[in-house]
């Protein structure tokens, strides 16, 4: 059957870069979801004898669209508009902390730590201070790229190898700067939700622009009458539907995205935490595991597998 099909053309084979991406996942499901929600919109519409063409009026959107746009800009940095723009290819990609950057992680922090626990903070330092040449690292290239997660390994590091702060204050700075980090990384998520909040106003004052108009068509046509009237309802229909039915839930991702981004560096700082408390390597890097999302938290022989060099 699969076969057949595949030579009949009837079935398309999945294309190699596909297999196993998360890209192509992310995209689909986007896809997927936009195509539910219209799809269901315009064909129950369609089923009741609605004629489709209606729907379509230009004018509305530009009307709608150019003010939502006109609102985020007035209302958000431009740095903050372009991420809102930038956003929507990140939810196509998805997030990067999958369960394999968590391991690379993992198993950072555990070279890391047993360096500091055998050979001492002087040993520590030299590692974190060239990273791009310490084997730590260079077998983990995912933590290596991910320049804003190294840059907080090494700045945490290196105050510990100082010896300024105790590890209450340490952790309340970690604390501190995650939530910086959160807030700056939610910045287009709450951007797109103000503007989502007011596509309904938005089409509001498309359709009253609608009625205005069909007050100065007064005494023509009926049918041109109607139609006017039917492009002015159309604005109400295009600001709700494009609120609740695809703003609204791209916000949403936005948000998730944000939030994942969150949980990576507090399992950073929970390793380190468990570190500073006394406890091994082995044991910390537990702690950091427990702290990892449900759904990419690698299982304990998982982890001691990759902890051993085994794929």
């Amino acid at each position: 059957m699969g076969e057949s099909s595949l030579k009949l053309g009837l079935v398309r084979p999945i294309p190699e870069r596909c297999k196993g991406s998360h890209w192509c996942s992310n995209s689909m499901n986007l896809l997927i979801g936009i195509a539910v929600v219209f799809g269901c919109v315009l064909g129950g519409f369609a089923v009741h004898g609605g004629q489709l063409g209606a729907l379509w009026q230009p004018s509305e959107l530009v009307i709608i669209g150019g003010a939502a746009l006109g609102a985020l800009i007035i209302g958000n940095p431009m740095s903050v508009t372009k991420r809102v723009f930038g956003g929507f290819g990140a939810i196509l990609k998805g997030s990067k902390y999958k369960k394999e950057h968590y391991l690379a992680l993992f198993g950072v922090m555990y070279d890391l730590l047993t360096i500091a626990r055998k050979e001492g903070m002087m040993g520590l330092e030299r590692v974190i201070e060239d990273p791009a040449k310490a084997d730590a690292f260079k077998k983990r290239p995912l933590i290596l790229k991910d320049h804003h997660a190294l840059e907080f390994i090494q700045d945490y590091l290196r105050m510990i190898i100082s010896g300024d702060m105790d590890q209450f204050q340490l952790e309340a700075l970690m604390d501190l700067e995650i939530e910086t980090h959160h807030h700056h990384g939610e910045e287009p998520a709450q951007a797109m939700s103000k503007v989502s909040d007011s596509m309904p106003g938005f089409g509001i004052v498309a359709a009253v622009l609608g009625i205005v108009n069909t007050m100065s068509a007064l005494g023509g046509p009926p049918e041109e009458i109607g139609h006017k009237v039917a492009a002015a309802l159309v604005g109400t229909f295009l600001g709700i539907l494009l609120a609740y039915g695809l703003l609204g839930p791209v916000s949403g991702s936005m948000e998730r995205l944000a939030r994942e981004e969150t949980h990576f560096y507090t399992t950073i700082k929970t390793c380190i935490m468990g570190f500073l408390q006394g406890h091994p390597p082995q044991v910390a890097i537990e702690f950091g595991r427990k702290s990892t999302p449900g759904d990419k938290r690698p299982s304990f022989k998982d982890l001691e597998a990759h902890l051993r060099g085994k794929k």
